[in-house]
């Protein structure tokens, strides 16, 4: 199962994915083995959310562990749910 999991965060990075720089809310802002964890709250985008990431880990080569965030030609974008705990990491 985790084998899987790291496959599918590795997809996810070549497919660019992780190349994001947008922003999110607060929480655990000290890094912790290259991740952060915080929540959000009612409205914040993923704009918010990866702009939050890049800052907090000071690269834009990062990824969400859920992928609730991805970024596409335009920006990065997904569907955040406020209170849940979301997670990102460097590469």
């Amino acid at each position: 199962m985790h084998l899987v999991k790291l496959f599918a965060l590795f997809s996810l990075f070549l497919s660019g994915v992780a190349n994001n720089n947008n922003e999110i809310c607060n929480d655990d802002d000290v890094p912790q083995n290259n991740c952060i964890s915080f929540t959000v709250g009612s409205g914040t985008g993923c704009d918010w959310m990866c702009s939050y990431c890049a800052n907090q880990l000071g690269t834009n080569n990062y990824y969400f562990v859920d992928g609730v965030c991805t970024y596409q030609s335009g920006g990065c974008v997904g569907t955040p749910v406020a209170g849940k705990q979301y997670s990102c990491c460097s590469v």
